[in-house]
């Protein structure tokens, strides 16, 4: 799991980048309840006046506008807030909740409107007194939503509000709603000019167009917040996401993988399946990667991420036995596989405490073993050589540095191959009752490391014999370039 640290308030830190946004979506909710409140008073003002139900039921819209607008100014002031211990994912689904809030105002204004407007078609007689205020005041607020839309929708992108992002929405709808309106009031004054009876309809019809519009605004906002609340996300999104982390060298599989969205923010929560031989170091690089590949999609997500070991499709007997061994924490090495007369045998040299009685180690190596058969059924047989880890560091006795005699032993057995260029950095020392001797050995830069190992176990094994009471040789080879920088 990775979790990203707090970064101080400085320009292009994300501690920064929120506190901005938080500034802007204030302003921009202020500014746009401030316009809706003007609207409303100058559209009431306009209806009452002519009498016309198409400019009143606009001015209930404004009102709802108004009322959806300082939902929305108080829930991104709530939505900003960190969080905290009863709200661990912030407070970010506020917005959402003051969306379905003002969804619920909405259809309760539309059914008043549609009801009243089917009352004056079939019984009331209402006579507008026709002027030019109520085309003013449906002009002045079809440009002030023009201008409320585009910076409700401006700081909605770069702050990733979805209340802020409704509104938006909400005005721009709202100009074809004023047009409707404004074509019921010329139509009505067009009627009466021409004495058409049937045109005294349109002021109450533009009523329901208006309503109508408003209803379908609201099942759009009503099912993208459902969708929210109910942690649903485009499928997508999350196609985008598991395609990006899978696209890293390493892994294997993305077994699971959770988006979320609370408010403005993204939670991720995803599981990989890892090569069960890469190191706690190699895990949490890719961890890091995968984490950067989400943000890719999703910036300023919320990323966790979940690793499993699981098997390799390519891997080998060679990886099997490794996985084997580090997953009960022993160290494995010349391990060599063999084919006998058709049949595997695998052959290691196992690491364990220098401390462990022999019963203890040969039940251990016992159960290894057995895992190892479950592991790779393809081997029929395991030949396990156990050595002493030291438990305790070795301090040497400074005596025995300058004994030329194991010194001029060693290089006399490096002069029998004429791949060893040289051997250097010749220390010799004694821990506890044991002689201990460790060099550098030069070699061709173009050997393979198979050939090394033979050079090196042959020089071993020809120094010994003419020092055995050498207990432990360790031989580092180094290449011809590196040794002469």
């Amino acid at each position: 799991m990775t979790q990203a640290a707090s970064s101080p308030n400085v320009p292009g830190t994300p501690a920064h980048d929120i506190a901005e946004h938080s500034v802007a979506k204030r302003r921009v909710a202020l500014h746009s309840m401030l316009a809706a409140a003007a609207m409303t008073l100058l559209k009431l003002a306009a209806g009452l006046l002519s009498g016309s139900l198409g400019v009143l039921s606009d001015a209930a819209h404004s009102g709802l506008d108004l009322a959806g607008a300082m939902l929305t100014f108080f829930s991104v002031r709530v939505s900003d807030k960190p969080a905290d211990e009863d709200h661990t994912y912030g407070h970010g689904k506020f917005e959402n909740l003051s969306s379905f809030g003002e969804a619920a105002l909405m259809i309760i204004s539309c059914a008043w409107i549609i009801w009243e407007a089917m009352q004056r078609i079939v019984h009331d007689r209402v006579e507008l007194h026709h002027s030019m205020w109520p085309v003013l005041v449906l002009l002045t607020s079809i440009a002030v939503d023009l201008w409320r839309s585009r910076q409700l929708r401006i700081v909605a992108e770069r702050t990733g509000s979805p209340a802020l992002a409704t509104d938006a929405f909400h005005f721009a709808s709202d100009i074809w709603a004023t047009l409707a309106v404004l074509a019921g009031l010329g139509a009505s004054w067009l009627g009466l000019k021409m004495h058409i009876e049937w045109l005294r309809f349109a002021d109450p019809f533009a009523a329901v167009v208006v309503s109508l519009m408003i209803l379908r605004i609201t099942a759009r906002l009503t099912r993208e917040t459902v969708s929210v609340l109910m942690d649903e996300i485009p499928a997508e999104t999350r196609r985008r996401v598991i395609h990006e982390v899978q696209q890293l060298d390493g892994v294997l599989a993305v077994e699971q993988a959770r988006v979320r969205r609370s408010g403005a923010n993204y939670f991720a929560d995803l599981t990989l399946a890892l090569p069960r031989t890469y190191t706690f170091e190699h895990t949490s690089e890719l961890v890091r990667a995968a984490t950067a590949s989400v943000h890719g999609v999703l910036p300023r997500a919320d990323v966790v991420i979940h690793t499993v070991p699981r098997q390799a499709r390519a891997e080998s007997i060679f990886d099997r036995v490794r996985a084997v061994a580090a997953r009960n924490n022993v160290s494995v090495h010349e391990l060599s596989i063999r084919s006998i007369h058709g049949k595997l045998r695998v052959e290691q040299h196992l690491e364990l405490d220098e401390a462990l009685p022999l019963l203890e180690a040969h039940n251990f190596v016992t159960a290894l073993e057995s895992e190892i058969l479950r592991e790779a059924p393809e081997v029929d047989s395991i030949v396990t050589h156990i050595e002493s880890e030291p438990a305790n560091i070795n301090v040497p006795d400074e005596s025995l540095v300058a004994d030329r005699r194991i010194e001029v032993a060693l290089r006399f057995a490096a002069a029998q191959y004429t791949e060893i260029v040289d051997v250097h950095e010749i220390v010799v020392g004694r821990a506890s009752e044991h002689i201990a001797l460790s060099c550098h050995c030069t070699l061709p830069d173009h050997l393979t490391m198979g050939r090394v190992h033979e050079i090196i176990t042959a020089l071993e094994d020809r120094f010994k014999l003419e020092c055995p009471e050498v207990y432990r040789v360790t031989i580092h080879p180094e290449p011809v370039t590196d040794n002469t920088r």
